[in-house]
């Protein structure tokens, strides 16, 4: 099966905006909605899953096409990918600790958590089953990445204003989020058709 047609820097615009990993495909919403109280905590796991995914769907992509389809390791697929996850999140890990103590503080188990954050196992996924070529996976995995770090960003900022709103008592909390995540999800598909795939 070939790659389909589709020009690298169009995949990597649909992921950010109308094909938003998290806000389409509702993947990696735990920390999402856990960490989006605070804009800097919200900034900086935008950031660290935003590597993790670029890295990391780069990686699984040769595995991929020099690994597993070569040798038949099709059984094995998904417990590579997740080696490969968890490496990556434990060498940022390490990095982040030694570069930024105090955002390793706010992140706290969020961190080592992007191992299993289902949104860079879903991108792996998708990059395998559309069958993208090298450049389509890596623009498509920086796509979804910058996506997802936007989402929560504009999810902390949005939250900000909402604590000091005049909420209705049974939406306080949780309720608005869903709300207002609901809303940036219409929002983000409100892009489909501002670009032909050609």
């Amino acid at each position: 099966m070939s790659a389909p047609a589709i020009n690298p820097l169009v995949l990597f615009f649909a992921s950010i905006f109308t094909s938003n990993i998290l806000l389409t495909n509702f993947l990696g919403t735990c920390s999402f909605i856990s960490i989006s109280k605070d804009l800097k905590s919200s900034n900086g796991l935008g950031m660290a899953v935003t590597l993790v995914i670029t890295i990391t769907t780069a990686i699984n992509w040769i595995l991929e096409k020099y690994l597993i389809q070569p040798l038949n390791l099709g059984y094995l697929r998904y417990i590579l990918y997740i080696i490969v996850i968890a490496a990556v999140v434990q060498m940022l890990e390490m990095i982040i600790d030694r570069v930024s103590p105090n955002l390793y503080i706010v992140l706290g188990i969020f961190l080592p958590l992007i191992t299993v954050n289902c949104a860079i196992f879903g991108v792996a996924l998708f990059m395998q089953l559309r069958n993208y070529t090298f450049l389509q996976s890596v623009f498509f995995g920086l796509g979804s990445g910058l996506g997802w770090w936007l989402a929560i960003v504009l999810l902390a900022g949005i939250r900000k204003k909402t604590d000091n709103a005049p909420v209705p008592a049974p939406l306080k909390g949780i309720g608005i989020t869903l709300i207002t995540i609901g809303i940036m999800a219409m929002a983000f598909v409100g892009f489909a058709g501002m670009i032909n795939v050609q």
